[in-house]
């Protein structure tokens, strides 16, 4: 996937399946034995683990919405930065509003498909805001 444009199309689809509640959307635009890292944590390796890593985060926030902000052509990596906005009302959730953003870095392979992801997040502010929400008076 060398095309400019045709990568931003990628990301907008990627941005979307995470918005279906549909963790197999997800998955499907990894390579069969894709990987992806949170915060640097162990790998979730395959689409049927990707899939789960998803469906975490689904769970969390039903109403999540994710929002492709920009990417980055980096020397053998492309960087999408995501922004998650959703409620905590899942199993066990705090039932407040959380806003972040944070980025993948992306190796994607011949076929066009993610290969393996390393994403990050400011892990802190996010379990402040799954506490206390939004801050307003941040600007939040």
């Amino acid at each position: 996937m060398n095309d400019r444009a045709e990568l931003d199309k990628f990301a907008q689809r990627y941005a979307k399946a995470w918005c279906s509640q549909n963790p197999e959307s997800v998955a499907a635009f990894f390579a069969e034995r894709g990987s992806i890292s949170i915060n640097n944590g162990p790998p979730a390796v395959g689409r049927t683990a990707i899939a789960r890593e998803a469906q975490a985060f689904m769970t969390t926030f039903p109403d999540m919405i994710v929002t492709f902000d920009k990417l980055e052509p980096r020397a053998d990596r492309a960087a999408f930065h995501w922004t998650l906005t959703g409620t905590n009302t899942g199993p066990g959730g705090t039932g407040k509003r959380v806003r972040i953003s944070g980025y993948e870095l992306w190796k994607i392979d011949n076929d066009g498909l993610i290969g393996d992801s390393l994403g990050h997040f400011d892990a802190a502010e996010y379990e402040r805001q799954l506490k206390h929400g939004i801050d307003i008076g941040r600007g939040d």
